[in-house]
């Protein structure tokens, strides 16, 4: 039995070479998304046979000391936010295409939702809609409302954001500190959300069409009935 020997970043669980060979062989620039306890950081490269060149990065410490955000540094808003500093540095760098790599990391709500603020500064990221989260959530409006029912008890309230009070912001602002900074970054208005399409709603009448169909086809077949019986009736006379 020969001995083969495990490439070092195999045993380590750091790349998954299938991915990374089809990276490479596609020749696209590629975006990667980086979310830990505290922080997120993003990347769009380009693969070369030397190795990556980095052409775009976005921190998200950058929202804090260049764009004045007072919120969490690793929650959606703030993946949002960083992605859009990512895509817009990456446009400025003559990069307006990628796709997403993740190698062997998860792909969860904080990448995807750090992928759309990359597609939505106008960088061409391939990106399937029904894996990102509503656009309130990606506005912070779920910590506005958590913030609103916990404001009776003003002792938990105020343990739960201790961090975003000493930085000046309550959370009950934190959608409109959101489009704030947005605003800062992009320079454009936010967009109305798309409505979502109703496939229940729209199915319904053509449910009905099909069993008025069906009665009427059911009221005929009983009407026949009865004309081959007079038929019978007097062929016997």
């Amino acid at each position: 039995m020969t001995y083969v020997r495990t490439l070092k970043r195999i045993r380590l669980d750091k790349t998954n070479y299938r991915k990374r060979a089809a990276v490479i062989v596609g020749r696209h620039s590629f975006a990667t998304v980086k979310v830990t306890d505290q922080n997120v950081a993003a990347q769009i490269l380009k693969p070369t046979p030397t190795g990556d060149l980095v052409i775009a990065s976005a921190h998200s410490h950058e929202l804090v000391t260049k764009h004045g955000w007072k919120g969490s540094t690793n929650s959606l808003p703030a993946c949002y936010l960083t992605g859009l500093l990512l895509g817009k540095k990456a446009l400025e760098n003559g990069t307006n295409k990628a796709v997403l790599y993740i190698g062997k990391d998860h792909f969860t709500t904080r990448v995807a939702t750090c992928a759309k603020g990359i597609a939505d500064s106008g960088v061409n990221i391939p990106i399937s809609e029904e894996s990102l989260p509503d656009a309130e959530r990606i506005s912070g409006q779920h910590i506005a409302d958590y913030a609103s029912s916990l404001k009776a008890n003003e002792e938990e309230y105020k343990s739960r954001f201790s961090a975003l009070l000493k930085n000046g912001l309550k959370p009950e602002d934190y959608p409109a500190h959101f489009e704030e900074v947005r605003f800062k970054i992009s320079g454009k208005a936010a967009e109305a959300p798309k409505p979502k399409k109703e496939k229940k709603e729209a199915a319904a009448p053509a449910m009905e069409e099909k069993s008025s169909k069906d009665k009427k086809a059911s009221s005929q077949k009983k009407e026949e009935k009865p004309k081959k019986s007079e038929k019978a009736g007097k062929k016997k006379e």
